[in-house]
């Protein structure tokens, strides 16, 4: 399988890196199906990881059966028999820049990874190495690998402006701010008018100040947050009132309403310490709802009904619902009954009824017309007592 350099035309070599490309993502893929259809051990990712060339820790061994993956890479090594390290390096680093030309970038890692691997001791040349393999990974988007890099470039040859402005690149990709600053101020000391520092500069102070300012209106939006629930809490003991899940008030996800129209709009005190309430409106009737996403406790149930039928209910073609020809219930699960409201009471005060549960921190009534069959249906019907839930 070993096949000289230069036995293989350009277009052949392309052919196969397209072709190792490929193969490549048919390997993580199946990697990734892998691991959710057949439970791929924690315990062998390594063992799994290294049947790939691209990550292969060690050569085959003499007679060893080969993937045709491995077969194609063969074919890009060189005999280190006939060829000095620094040859078989040069041939690498001229692979890298030849699929950096064309496009094949994880190909070109590949590549400077073998010239690396020689163990070329000349520090600027070593340096070019890493600076080009920092290109190729910055150009597939591995930016923590393109830095890592390009500091080693860097740190090889000092002076090396081309591997500091890719680590300026890859810092401000990384929201790395200071760090990005400083590469730019040291490529400024030598070059000052070098528009491309200037610009990322300006650009990653800019960036710096927006993250800081978005961290600052976040922590202000959380404490605000934390402030009204503790506000909240406090009025709802204040007030007594009971609910159906006994730890509503020390687990705040028991406050939040399973209805869809209402799940964000959780009970809330504001700052003058009134509650308002998700409530739920049911229709037995017609088998539908109405929705208060946030009702005031200080409304009186009658201002609601008021407000509520402005415009006539779509579904009540009779007519019926209307403010004084209907009576609004609640229903106590613990004692299994129903309780009609008093319209002319405040929600505030039917929530604090001996009776009145909350569930699910929602609020819910049920309406119907007054002395309607409908009516004495519901109040009529069987219910079976719950117990409070946990």
């Amino acid at each position: 399988m070993e096949r000289n350099k230069k036995g293989m035309s350009d277009e052949e070599r392309l052919q196969l890196a397209t072709k190792l490309d490929s193969e490549l993502d048919q390997f993580i893929n199946s990697l990734e199906k892998r691991r959710y259809t057949e439970g791929w051990p924690e315990d062998r990712w390594e063992e799994e990881m290294a049947k790939h060339p691209f990550f292969m820790q060690k050569p085959p061994e003499p007679g060893e059966e080969l993937s045709p993956l491995m077969e194609g890479l063969q074919q890009l090594k060189y005999d280190p028999a006939e060829n000095t390290t620094q040859e078989l390096a040069d041939a690498y680093k001229d692979d890298g820049k030849f699929y950096m030309q064309h496009k094949k970038f994880r190909m070109a890692v590949l590549s400077y990874t073998e010239a690396l691997g020689f163990g070329t001791t000349d520090p600027e040349y070593r340096a070019v190495l890493y600076n080009n393999r920092s290109a190729a990974n910055f150009f597939i988007k591995n930016y923590r690998s393109a830095l890592l890099d390009a500091q080693k470039a860097i740190e090889l040859k000092p002076d090396y402006d081309k591997a500091r402005w890719r680590a300026a690149q890859c810092a401000s990709l990384m929201d790395k701010f200071e760090m990005c600053v400083i590469l730019c101020d040291e490529i400024l000391n030598r070059d000052p008018k070098n528009i491309q520092a200037l610009e990322l500069r300006k650009t990653t102070l800019a960036k710096r100040a927006t993250k800081e300012r978005d961290a600052r209106k976040a922590a202000q939006a959380e404490r605000v947050k934390q402030e009204q629930l503790k506000r909240t809490i406090e009025q709802l003991k204040q007030r007594g009132v009971k609910f159906e899940e006994p730890d509503a008030l020390t687990k705040v996800k028991r406050l939040k309403p399973r209805l869809l129209p209402l799940e964000d709009f959780m009970v809330k005190a504001d700052s003058n310490g009134v509650l308002h309430w998700p409530t739920v409106f049911c229709y037995p009737q017609f088998l539908s709802t109405d929705f208060q996403q946030q009702l005031s406790e200080e409304c009186t149930m009658e201002e609601v009904l008021i407000n509520m039928y402005e415009e006539p209910l779509e579904l009540d073609e009779e007519g019926a619902y209307v403010p004084h020809n209907v009576n609004v219930y609640y229903e106590n699960p613990i004692a299994a009954e129903t309780h009609k409201v008093d319209v002319k009471k405040t929600i505030k005060d039917i929530v604090r009824e001996e009776a009145f549960y909350v569930r699910d921190g929602t609020l819910a009534f049920f309406v119907l017309p007054k002395g309607s069959s409908h009516e004495v249906e519901f109040v009529n019907q069987k219910r079976i007592p719950s117990k409070l839930t946990r």
